[in-house]
């Protein structure tokens, strides 16, 4: 495997622009609604105390070929400290012959694609006219989603919270160095949400850290954090009350507590359909149906949307190498 292609993080972010992204995980998503993925569940294996996770996610994209496992690590106790929460690596196969192609720093990709698709959602779901947004959360995904909300929605106020007040107002700081907008840090998750207009809960949280009575009527939610059966960031207050949307069925109804903590408590049927996101995109259903209506995308995040973003990061290194006049350039099935 001496051939072997090797990503950076700092590769990632030169290569695959948020914009570009957002446009990949539409189009990854759209072919997923059309069956054209293999996307089994991931494995998780839980660490003893509860520490955290290592999951495993492989993946079949048909269009164009991609084929591609993700290993990656979710620490929980990292927020706010010099470690993102979640580290990993992304190995993209040959689609043709099966040999190993690119080994590619999952962390900045898991952030990247995570915000994009949260931004496909908002831009079905969330009303046109939302101007003021609250991050639930200061981390990595807090930064990406800024990044992501505000390339598709005219947002003008941004209030950001998190269980450590000076990494909210850290994160306030950064952020407004980098973007024209109004942010502002708050030490309460209530009064980050009351009257905002899309709210991302981007925590670690094993149990809610936004409630249905802070959620006013047309606001749109993208519930990001959890990922497991009993953990979740939304109160059952909140799922009762929202159109609920999921990146995949099967997963969320598997996967996602933040849909089944509400079921096992009689909030929700026990034979729950939510709507995946996809059927919206191709418009095989409907996105927001009226002005005031509650929309609820709740994210878990597909191995379908890193193998995308693979093929796509590898085809683009490619290129870049063969402009260089690099003769080791060479294209992927």
């Amino acid at each position: 495997m001496n051939d072997l292609l090797v990503l950076s993080a700092e590769d990632v972010t030169r290569l695959l622009s948020m914009d570009d992204c957002i446009g990949l995980m539409e189009a990854t998503l759209a072919s997923l609604a059309h069956g054209k993925a293999v996307l089994p569940l991931r494995t998780v294996i839980p660490l003893p105390g509860g520490a955290g996770w290592l999951y495993t996610m492989p993946a079949f994209a048909a269009d164009p070929p991609a084929l591609a496992v993700k290993l990656i690590t979710i620490f929980p106790g990292n927020h706010g400290g010099p470690l993102p929460s979640h580290q990993g690596v992304l190995l993209l196969f040959d689609a043709e012959n099966g040999r190993p192609a690119a080994l590619i720093d999952a962390t900045e990709v898991t952030a990247l694609r995570t915000a994009a698709v949260s931004a496909v959602a908002t831009r079905l779901l969330a009303r046109s006219d939302a101007t003021e947004l609250a991050l639930i959360g200061a981390g990595v995904q807090a930064r990406t989603h800024l990044d992501a909300l505000r390339r598709i929605l005219p947002i003008r106020r941004v209030r950001v919270w998190s269980r450590d007040f000076a990494h909210a107002r850290e994160f306030a700081e950064r952020a407004r160095a980098l973007h024209d907008v109004e942010i502002e840090a708050v030490p309460d998750a209530g009064q980050a949400a009351v009257g905002a207009d899309v709210i991302c809960t981007v925590t670690g949280s094993r149990t809610p850290v936004l409630r249905g009575e802070w959620v006013k009527d047309g606001a749109h939610v993208n519930a990001v954090g959890a990922s497991t059966p009993d953990a979740r960031e939304v109160d059952s207050a909140l799922a009762g009350r929202a159109r609920i949307f999921v990146d995949q069925r099967d997963a969320a109804l598997a996967e996602a507590g933040d849909i089944l903590i509400p079921m096992r408590e009689g909030v929700l049927p026990a034979d729950f359909t939510p709507v995946e996101i996809g059927d919206v995109v191709t418009g095989r259903a409907p996105g927001r149906r009226a002005p005031a209506e509650v929309t609820l995308f709740k994210s878990l995040g597909l191995a379908v949307e890193d193998a995308a973003c693979a093929r796509l990061l590898f085809d683009r290194a490619q290129s870049a190498a063969s402009a260089r006049g690099d003769p080791t350039a060479e294209t992927s099935g």
